[in-house]
């Protein structure tokens, strides 16, 4: 993420305003602070505007102000991103929050989404005619970002990743132009924004395939908590049943505190546990069958698993993830759960630091392991897991505790990974750490991002630089 000297301070934003239809917010505004505030309460950026556009002729507008006044941009979808890349110190913020229309189309099973969309307003939409394209863990969580770096949720191991189920999409390129990008308009372009984050251009809408789940959009879902001490018995249950499981059913696994509050037990409120939330989309007369491994396993101290709608499991978390925590993430693909892994996960679970700091193990198996590693710029396609840890709290005063908890248990951790991580989960961590998360898909990137952005207007963001001209 490389920064250059902008003219932020004598850019005439007055005639930038004069042409949106949306507003333009600079820091004499009133609402200027909560405008440049992101999810990651750790980040404190301070950008020269905050654009909030209506429309793509807005974001047009705006990506040709900022090349003409010499300007860095940042783009803001949900404002979910790891490192806050949602804003940038002295940039253009062009924020889609304000795009936010879903269109469904029940006959041919497709979903049309603004660029500013949040899982939630998808899966409000797409559930009501009992369907859902697969998405992530939380529904606060922003469309753009999530799509653009591949997006494994409950639905991966039946369905693919977000990105396997994106028919097209609609992006202002960084010379102002709008263009499509799907199998058959701007096909390298298609290929490159599954998977390579925000470098080639802002995506003002994306269709996406949606499928049929559970009954009516009910699933069957829920948490199974175990006691930490527990731990190492269940992550080595865990790692061999869940290939056996049918693809209706998958469960990412947590060492975690138990939130105090409903609906957990009050008698277990506060302590360290194992939880594995799992999700059955398959017909309900199907659900006792797939499921009972899962609840005569071990002496769980709870299995809170019944019927509930998709978006009632997605939204699930959010209350108790809201936005203005500080946070601190690290993040690795494991090909398996090892045992030198579970040996580290016991010794830094029992060191958690908060009641917010987690982490998460989420499956890449089944439809979405199937894939070619280069069908699409995401290429862990092993069949392991995406692992994150993080560090959260809402006290600013432990923001030193969480980022050591975080940063010491994922340096014992790392040497049993796969590499590299999940793009959506890095924080500013150089460019290494993206190049090993692309693998072998990084280099064709580069060519793409030489085509479609070869001066690196959009750089804000976990970078790809453009490859170098050809002679």
């Amino acid at each position: 993420m490389t920064t250059t000297p902008t003219r932020a301070a004598t850019a005439p934003f007055e005639a930038l305003a004069g042409v949106l239809r949306g507003d333009l917010i600079t820091p004499d505004h009133d609402g200027y602070g909560q405008a440049r505030a992101v999810y990651n309460a750790m980040i404190d950026r301070r950008p020269a505007a905050v654009a909030r556009c209506r429309d793509a002729a807005d974001v047009v507008a705006c990506v040709r102000f900022a090349h003409e006044h010499g300007l860095e941009v940042a783009i803001r979808g949900g404002g979910h991103n790891a490192g806050g890349l949602g804003v940038w110190d002295g940039a253009l913020v062009i924020d889609l929050s304000a795009m936010h229309s879903v269109t469904v189309d029940p006959a041919n099973h497709t979903v049309r989404v603004d660029g500013g969309c949040t899982w939630a307003d998808v899966d409000h939409a797409t559930v009501a005619f009992g369907m859902a394209t697969p998405s992530g863990f939380l529904s606060s969580t922003g469309v753009g970002g999530l799509t653009l770096g591949g997006g494994i949720g409950y639905l991966s191991r039946r369905f693919g990743l977000t990105v396997d189920n994106l028919l097209g999409a609609d992006v202002v390129l960084a010379d102002g132009s709008l263009v499509r990008a799907d199998e058959h308009s701007n096909p390298d372009l298609y290929w490159a924004l599954r998977g390579g984050g925000g470098n080639f251009g802002v995506v003002t809408s994306f269709t996406f395939r949606c499928h049929d789940i559970g009954e009516n959009g009910v699933v069957v879902a829920g948490p199974v908590l175990y006691d930490l001490a527990d731990a190492a018995e269940v992550m080595r249950w865990y790692r061999e049943l869940l290939p056996s499981l049918p693809e209706e059913l998958s469960g990412w696994i947590s060492l975690m505190t138990v939130p105090p509050a409903p609906p957990f037990p009050e008698e277990i409120w506060g302590r360290k546990a194992c939880g594995i939330v799992w999700c059955y989309t398959g017909p309900h007369d199907g659900a006792d069958a797939a499921l009972e491994p899962i609840r005569t396993h071990g002496t769980p101290l709870l299995v809170g698993v019944g019927p509930m709608p998709f978006n009632a499991l997605q939204g699930a978390f959010d209350a108790l993830y809201p936005a203005g925590l500080q946070w601190y993430w690290r993040a690795d693909f494991f090909n398996e759960i090892s045992d030198t892994a579970i040996e580290v996960h016991e010794r830094f679970g029992e060191r958690l630091p908060t009641g917010h700091s987690t982490m998460h193990l989420y499956p890449i198996d089944g439809a979405a392991a199937r894939v070619p590693d280069d069908a699409t710029a995401f290429a862990y396609r092993d069949g392991g897991w995406a692992g994150v840890i993080v560090g959260v709290d809402p006290d600013p005063a432990n923001a030193e505790a969480i980022t050591d908890w975080a940063k010491d248990y994922w340096e014992h951790l790392h040497p049993t990974s796969a590499g590299g991580a999940y793009v959506n989960f890095l924080m500013d961590e150089g460019t290494g750490r993206v190049r090993a998360a692309y693998r072998d898909n990084y280099d064709r990137l580069a060519q793409v991002k030489r085509r479609y952005d070869p001066d690196n207007f959009f750089h804000v963001n976990q970078n790809i630089e453009p490859a170098p001209a050809a002679g």
